[in-house]
């Protein structure tokens, strides 16, 4: 494991000699609360560099949101398709600039960071000359530390063979290591009560997804309880300061998320309303009748007079036929017409 996670065990070491140094100044090298900062600022340090992609989430997840729907409708029409499902979800992803797997980064990320802090925990033993950027100084002063007769690198099922070792007991350890665990599972369950607060209604329409979510809001604090019997006292520390950074984390970037949102609504209604509309009383045209217009437009020009020689224009008719002619030259009497209509009226 050493030689596998060697990129990353030396900076996460690195971390946490640094914090110990500023607080070691103040609190002294061997408290053990000192040492106990130090882990909570290890935390707080590495989510701080993975808090530019959690922001990326939560945006992929609000876009992911907008195109529910869709999703719903793609798989409904190929749910016997796998497949073509998968490929018509991966195209619909593509166009609306979603990635599905910036979701799981920022967790992907932990992963390492939580093996290598464990694996580097390990390494503080009694008589140890070095452990990674430590110092045989620096592993001493690890051992030494406490709270409340609680050493940070046991568990509580450690042996007591073990325990005696290290110059603590288990009655210590189950003192400092149940509050620990019930804070720890009491913050994980808030972060994923939130995490599925903020769960989409199309989303949380799919039974299976729904009951996941809420599978997962009871069992994940049960899993941190059950766990910390077998986690050195320090990782337990890690687990709770991870918990309440991502519980305050979810909190302050949910508003901003939902602010960023506003504004853009905002942006929106403010186009639609500099937008031109019609005036009072007037019917919108549409672009159609519009050409419809512009195209009769010299049709009629044509049609309504020729030009006679010498450019004078002959007004109405065709083939040079005068207003109210009829052919042979002939002209029509609305006279005749007129009483011509009566006459048949009166027959009829």
């Amino acid at each position: 494991m050493e030689s596998f996670f060697s990129f990353i065990l030396y900076p996460v070491s690195a971390i946490l000699w640094f914090w110990h140094k500023v607080f070691g100044a103040v609190l002294g090298p061997d408290n053990g609360f000192a040492w106990a900062l130090s882990v909570f600022f290890l935390v707080f340090s590495l989510r701080v560099v993975l808090l530019k992609p959690a922001i990326s989430q939560l945006r992929a997840g609000r876009k992911m949101a907008k195109f529910a729907p869709q999703i719903q409708k793609l798989r409904e029409k190929y749910k016997n398709d796998r497949q073509r499902m998968a490929q018509e979800m991966q195209k619909l992803q593509s166009e609306h600039g979603v990635n599905p797997l910036g979701g799981c980064l920022p967790a992907l990320l932990q992963i390492p960071v939580f093996l290598s802090l464990y694996h580097v925990l390990r390494g503080f033993t009694p008589g140890a000359q070095s452990n990674f950027v430590f110092d045989h100084a620096g592993v001493e002063s690890f051992v030494n530390a406490n709270i409340f007769g609680a050493k940070l690198s046991n568990w509580i099922t450690q042996p007591e063979a073990e325990l005696a070792l290290f110059g603590t007991d288990r009655t210590s350890m189950m003192i400092v290591g149940i509050p620990l665990m019930l804070i720890a599972s009491v913050a994980t369950f808030f972060t994923m009560r939130l995490s599925v607060k903020k769960q989409t209604d199309a989303a949380m329409a799919n039974p299976q997804s729904a009951m996941m979510a809420k599978f997962m809001m009871y069992i994940a604090p049960v899993g941190a309880i059950i766990s910390g019997w077998f986690l050195p006292i320090a990782v337990l520390l890690y687990w709770l300061a991870n918990n309440v950074w991502t519980l305050g984390q979810q909190h302050f970037l949910t508003k901003k998320i939902d602010r960023e949102q506003e504004r853009e609504k905002a942006k929106e209604i403010e186009a639609k309303k500099a937008a031109p509309r019609p005036k009072p009383g007037q019917k919108p045209v549409r672009a159609e009748a519009k050409n419809d217009e512009e195209d009769a437009e010299p049709a009629a020009a044509t049609t309504g007079g020729t030009t006679q020689p010498g450019g004078a224009k002959q007004a109405g008719g065709t083939n040079g036929q005068r207003p109210g002619t009829r052919p042979g030259g002939k002209k029509n009497r609305p006279g005749k017409q007129a009483a011509s209509a009566k006459k048949g009226k009166k027959r009829r």
